[in-house]
């Protein structure tokens, strides 16, 4: 599979602990950049116990990330699940130009992730309601 950028050797292995640890019950978050200079996706941050909020914060505001997120979910009847989804922070104040580097490296990212959830956030919210209504669970 052809792609404009390459992974980082570290982060697979990265990838791969995140996605067997065990989440918080608050959540946890990987935050995946790509390194404009060499067209390479590298870890930039990991969090064990992050709320969403906390996350927006830490989230750039004029820079698109990927991020790898789980979350505690609620169902009706009482139980609680750790759904693991992959987030494309796309500020509606990035360039243009990084705008479509982080788009091109989307399924580059989704398949060494092995996460078929990708919600796109353009509008500077991340929240339990946006992240279930892309999901299609509201």
């Amino acid at each position: 599979m052809s792609s404009t950028v390459d992974v980082a050797a570290s982060l697979p292995a990265a990838l791969r602990a995140f996605r067997l640890s065990k989440s918080s019950s608050q959540g946890a978050a990987l935050i995946v950049k790509i390194d404009k200079k060499q067209l390479l996706l590298e870890k930039e941050d990991e969090f064990d116990a992050i709320s969403l909020d906390e996350l927006q914060e830490e989230l750039p505001e004029h820079s698109p990330r990927f991020v790898l997120l789980s979350y505690a979910r609620q169902h009706e009847d009482g139980r609680t699940s750790y759904p693991l989804v992959l987030v494309y922070w796309a500020p509606a104040t990035a360039s243009m130009e990084l705008s479509t580097l982080y788009t091109s490296a989307l399924p580059t990212i989704s398949a060494h992730a092995d996460i078929g959830k990708v919600i796109d956030v353009r509008d500077g919210t991340l929240s339990i309601d946006v992240l279930e209504e892309r999901l299609g669970r509201r």
